[in-house]
């Protein structure tokens, strides 16, 4: 059998569907949904999924247990115990996907990032653009997996925390980046959680991530290139926020498609920022 190699961090349906059985790959469905929408991404993969997809559950399992913000990174132990678990060693290609086109499996991508594990891409489209391209869907419960063997080595240069935005917010040699609307960024609209002040940390740039994307699909690597090109220069480093680290990762993924190398996601983003009473807000509605 021939080595899989990933032709880049974004992989389309047809190329998915050409290599799906190859024994170096492992498709993860990601999906996850905003609380107030009433759908589960779990039951809707129990249900139907790309043929032999294991669900990648950030927001319940594969997360900090101790945390009291929304599903942040766990330690490299927990990392590994989850992801051996889904039958995923160090040396397997992982194509993630989410029921909505690009949403919730660049978060999963960037964790996977931070952990030390670069062989991972997430499908462009997602489960809509497979169906959409007419390729098979799996029905019924899905099979057991066999145990991987996969070590987490935990890479700090991927992760931001708020001391470290505080410091970036100060030095040119980093721009930061915010994900969420412009109305939430400029405070016309208040938060979504309780007790998150509405705003933006002063100095960051608002760059929503559905401008990223067009049917549900990340937008060419020119069109990219020309978004970043407006707000970042070439040698900035990227710190990428949004409301509870998720989106943050679509910027991340676009990042490194439009050619950035120094790219971190803030993962406690505004749930933490907004929440805490001695972070500088700024609002400008």
């Amino acid at each position: 059998m021939n080595k899989l190699e990933l032709p880049s961090p974004l992989v389309t349906s047809h190329w998915l569907a050409q290599h799906l059985n190859h024994p170096g790959l492992v498709v993860l469905d990601a999906s996850w949904h905003m609380p107030a929408s009433g759908r589960s991404g779990f039951e809707e993969w129990q249900r139907q999924r790309i043929p032999s997809a294991r669900y990648f559950d950030f927001d319940g399992r594969i997360k900090d247990q101790r945390a009291s913000l929304p599903h942040m990174l766990p330690d490299e132990d927990l990392f590994a115990r989850e992801v051996s678990a889904l039958g995923i060693s160090n040396h397997h290609n992982i194509v993630i996907y989410d029921s909505l086109g690009i949403f919730a499996a660049p978060r999963a991508w960037w964790m996977f990032r931070a952990m030390g594990h670069d062989r991972v891409a997430v499908l462009n489209g997602g489960l809509p653009a497979w169906q959409g391209a007419g390729q098979p869907l799996e029905q019924g419960p899905p099979a057991a997996v066999v145990p991987g063997r996969f070590t987490a080595r935990r890479q700090p240069r991927w992760i931001a925390d708020a001391a470290m935005v505080e410091q970036a917010l100060q030095n040119n040699d980093y721009r930061v980046l915010d994900a969420r609307s412009r109305e939430r960024f400029s405070g016309a609209t208040a938060d979504p959680r309780p007790g998150v002040r509405p705003g933006h940390m002063p100095g960051a740039v608002c760059l929503p991530f559905n401008e990223l994307l067009k049917d549900g699909h990340l937008l060419p690597v020119e069109q990219l290139s020309t978004a970043f090109a407006s707000l970042v220069s070439p040698e900035q480093k990227l710190i990428c926020s949004c409301g509870s680290g998720v989106t943050a990762a679509i910027l991340a993924l676009a990042a490194e498609r439009a050619g950035y190398h120094q790219i971190a996601v803030y993962d406690g983003s505004w749930a933490e920022w907004g929440g805490a009473s001695h972070l500088p807000v700024e609002q400008n509605q």
